[in-house]
This record gives C-alpha cells, structure tokens and sequence, in this order.
C-alpha cells in the first residue's frame, strides 16, 4: 500500500479500485470506484455524479502542466466534496497551492518526500486571496 498525504498526515492509502475516466464512465458501480483524471479530459461527465463519487484523482504528468489547478477549483466549485487526490510529477513548493485549489490528498512517486512535503503545508499562515479553501479574501474576513 502507498503512502499519500491525506488531510494533514502521512497515512496508508486504502482508497476504492482506480478506473481511468473511460473506465469509469462504463461502470456500473460508480459510487464504489474512484476515477483519475488525466490533463485534457473533460469534466462533464463527472458533474452529472458529483455527489456519487468516493476518490478523484487528478494526474500530474509534469510539474508544469497547470491543469490539474483547474480541475481541482472546478470540482470544488461545483460541489464536490469527496477526496481530492493529486498524483505524479508535482513538486513539495506545489503543495500548499494545490490545497487552496481543494486537493486534500497528495501521492507523490516518490514516498521519501512525504515528511518534507507535509511539513511545508504550514509554510504560510494566511493569503490574501480567495480560493477554494478560503472563498473570502483577507481585506473581507477582517472586516
């Protein structure tokens, strides 16, 4: 079993069986399966089962292909609230913008990161911004 980042800690992961978004799509068991998202997919399928589906994963290919961001702001926005995975080629420094884009879980493919990684979740303790982890910006929650 791998080892991921999930919800602030290094745990196991014990997630449901992983379908690509063909796969996934030809399921009859959609609410039992996770789904990995790879970039240039679309996400409308998914939206019409939002509410029924455990575990996506968005794949990473590289550290620099920004898609997965979208995807991850997407779900959130629309709804999603199950688990939110980023999987791949991302870097430790990604981390703490992955999460305000509403990953709550990070499988990097390489496990001896995971201390290091999990530490720099608490780089930074406030944002000016607004995002799908704090939807109002500073200047409105000090108000």
């Amino acid at each position: 079993m791998p080892r991921i980042i999930k919800n602030g800690a290094i745990v196991e992961e014990h997630g449901p069986e992983v379908l690509d978004l063909e796969q996934w799509l030809q399921s009859e068991d959609r609410a039992r399966r996770a789904v990995v998202l790879e970039p240039g997919e679309t996400l409308a399928p998914l939206l019409e089962h939002i509410d029924d589906i455990p575990l996506v994963l968005v794949n990473f290919p590289t550290f620099m292909d920004g898609r997965g961001f979208s995807y991850a702001r997407e779900l959130r926005e629309r709804g999603y609230q199950g688990e939110l995975r980023a999987v791949g080629h991302f870097i430790r420094d990604q981390l703490t913008y992955l999460s305000r884009c509403g990953f709550d879980a990070f499988q990097f493919e390489d496990e001896s990161e995971l201390e290091d990684a999990l530490e720099s979740l608490g780089d930074f303790s406030e944002f000016y911004q607004a995002s799908a982890d704090q939807p109002q910006p500073l200047f409105r929650r000090r108000a």
